[in-house]
């Protein structure tokens, strides 16, 4: 796995050892960051469900202000903590915490989010967290921000969670990308 462009481009970053993490393929983040790429300029991004931090590390070599990675897993989070710190990222640039990603929404509804890319296991619950976000858009996220979700193609989710409203999908392989916005 490597940051694909950027200040850190061509840069490998450490995976997990097991196969219970599922990273977000190099290909599947290319097409993500084509659709992103005039937004992630001096953006404030929440990577939910961080896994290896490739998501949230991307955004950063791109120009992201600021990136929290959010994970539940220790091991993930110290994993994350060491590809940032082989990059030399400043720590100004990035926190890293260890929770669940509805108890961080629930304990954290100020966040001032310009995008959220939630990418959970594929047979989480999904509800939960993007209705959560829709409820509370108004604290979490900043105007025109965006919530990616990248989930199972198989897995279809609801068009619309309060708030939220999918405007696209965009299917790669066994993955698709649901991007939605806040309509009011």
């Amino acid at each position: 796995m490597r940051v694909i462009a950027g200040r850190y481009r061509g840069r490998k970053l450490k995976s997990p050892a097991s196969d219970r993490t599922r990273p977000t393929s190099d290909r599947l983040r290319e097409t993500l960051f084509n659709v992103l790429a005039p937004r992630i300029e001096g953006a404030r991004v929440l990577d939910l469900c961080a896994g290896t931090g490739a998501i949230g590390i991307e955004a950063l070599s791109r120009g992201a202000e600021h990136v929290t990675f959010v994970d539940q897993s220790r091991q993930m989070c110290a994993l994350i903590e060491a590809n940032v710190s082989t990059l030399g990222i400043d720590k100004s640039e990035y926190e890293v915490v260890a929770v669940d990603a509805f108890e961080f929404l629930r304990k954290r509804k100020n966040g001032g989010f310009d995008g959220v890319f939630f990418d959970p296991p594929y047979s989480a619950e999904y509800e939960r967290v993007l209705s959560f976000i829709g409820e509370h858009d108004g604290k979490l996220l900043r105007d025109n921000a965006i919530v990616v979700v990248e989930h199972a193609k198989r897995r279809e989710l609801r068009h619309e969670f309060a708030s939220l409203k999918r405007y696209r999908e965009l299917k790669q392989g066994d993955s698709t990308l649901s991007f939605y916005r806040v309509e009011t």
